[in-house]
Order: structure tokens, then C-alpha cells, then sequence
């Protein structure tokens, strides 16, 4: 090997090197991006086979929408905002251990139920070195479980507020927009450090716009459509964001221009 190539991959490997010791971080969002559904959605359903919530409840107040978002002619976000309504309601007074205990469950049963790119991602966060946070919109006590399973350096949820009997109140500290999740962000970036430039952010909805934007290496997983004009408007996220979509057993990489229909 002549000199110059020598040096050139001596370089390249300090470089690699030198990125595995900054606090290179990857923050992910979890329902839609890493897992495959919404975390609290599962969670709603084992509360209903729990009998914590009255099947009635469904049948009632949230058929309806979910059929019409099954049916592709309603919003999923729509469907998820009236269910996340009811959820509240419905888990006012509660005792918060119980709830914990159903979560588990979910998580033992649904906690596999990822996207192969990633699970995979994760994997090479955890082999390079790199703290790994989860911020999601879903509950703290879910988000918690999940961030066991996979090992995480921290985790943020939208926090179910309880009493002093630890019986849940009906307040609720939400996580789901890209305000909440630039302030929790911004906690984490200066409590380790984090080196922004060389950092990863994984999300599916503009509510993770906050994070993609800040992170030299932002991907797009599955993106909305609302995210995905997002990032079409933002010419620095053009530059910088990989947009991936899985489906079936296929893993397509797309440019932010692509044609939608």
C-alpha cells in the first residue's frame, strides 16, 4: 500500500475512533418509528381484557373512528386523539402499580413487534458506543418498560400525573408534539454533552420535527405526510434527512423529492 492510501485509512479509522469517544447520541421516537403500532393502543386493549376499562367504552366512543381510519377513509391521528382522551378518562383513579403490572404485559407480548431497520439501528448505536434516548408521545410507564427491554441510557413519556395514593389524577404532562420533545431534548443534549452534528434522530410525524432538525443526521421512518412536507419545505433537511419506508420484508431508502399520489 503506498504511503498516501496508508495514511488516508489511518485517518479514517482515527476518525471512527474519535466519534465512538464523543457522546454521539441516537434519539428515537417509538410508536410508528420503532414499534409498529402505538404502544398505548395495545395498552388500551389489554386494559379492556384486564376489564379495567368496560369493553362498552370501545363500542361507544371509539369504534367509530377506528373503523373509519381502518377503512382508509378517516385520519389515524384523528383516531388517536379521541382514544388518548378516553384513555385519560378512563384511567382517573386507578392505581397506578395496577396499571404498571397490564403494561408489562404489553411489553412482554408487543415488545418484538418492531421494524426490522430499527431494531437494527439500535443495535449499531449500541455497538459504536452511542447513548440511545427514547422520546415518545406514549405513556411514561410504557415508555419505561420499553426502554428495559432495549437497554436505553434514558427515556421520556408523557407523564400520567397520581395523587398521593399513587391513583392516577386525569392530568396529563403531554409528549407527543415537537415543543415538549425540543424541551426534554434540550435537557438531555446538555446533560451529556451530546455532540450534535455527529447524533442521529429516528421519527415518523412532525412531532419529531424538533429532533430531526438538531441532529446532523436526522431519518425519517415511515414519515407522514405532514412530515414529509415538512421536510420537502426545510432545505436543510433535504440536504440532511434519510428517509427510509419499510414494508413487507422490503427496506426502500427514498429522496425527499419523491412523488406522492
Amino acid at each position: 500500500m503506498v504511503k498516501g492510501k496508508r495514511n488516508k485509512l489511518i485517518r479514517k479509522r482515527l476518525n471512527v475512533r474519535m466519534i465512538k469517544m464523543k457522546n454521539v447520541a441516537a434519539f428515537f421516537d417509538i410508536d410508528g418509528t420503532i414499534f409498529r403500532n402505538s404502544l398505548m393502543i395495545e395498552h388500551f386493549q389489554k386494559l379492556m381484557n384486564f376489564e379495567v376499562i368496560d369493553p362498552a367504552i370501545w363500542y361507544t366512543k371509539v369504534k367509530d373512528v377506528y373503523l373509519e381510519w381502518e377503512r382508509r377513509y378517516g385520519d389515524f391521528e384523528k383516531y388517536l386523539e379521541i382514544l388518548a382522551g378516553v384513555y385519560l378518562e378512563e384511567l382517573k383513579g386507578i392505581d397506578k402499580a395496577y396499571i404498571e403490572f397490564i403494561a408489562a404485559h404489553v411489553i412482554k407480548e408487543n415488545g418484538d413487534m418492531v421494524y426490522k431497520y430499527s431494531r437494527d439501528q439500535i443495535q449499531f448505536h449500541k455497538d459504536m458506543g452511542h447513548k440511545i434516548f427514547f422520546i415518545s408521545g406514549s405513556p411514561d410507564f410504557l415508555v419505561s418498560k420499553m426502554a428495559e427491554k432495549y437497554d436505553v441510557t434514558e427515556y421520556r413519556g408523557s407523564l400520567y400525573k397520581v395523587d398521593e395514593e399513587n391513583k392516577f389524577t386525569g392530568e396529563l404532562v403531554k409528549m407527543w408534539d415537537s415543543t415538549s420533545k425540543k424541551k426534554v431534548l434540550n435537557d438531555l443534549i446538555e446533560k451529556y454533552d451530546v455532540d450534535l452534528e455527529n447524533s442521529y434522530a429516528y421519527g415518523d410525524t412532525t412531532g419529531d420535527l424538533s429532533m430531526l432538525r438538531l441532529m446532523g443526521n436526522p431519518v425519517a421512518i415511515n414519515p407522514n405526510l405532514p412530515l414529509l412536507e415538512a421536510i420537502k419545505e426545510d432545505k436543510e433537511l433535504q440536504k440532511r434527512t434519510k428517509i427510509i419506508v419499510e414494508r413487507k420484508n422490503v427496506i426502500y431508502k427514498l429522496d425527499y423529492n419523491v412523488e406522492t399520489i
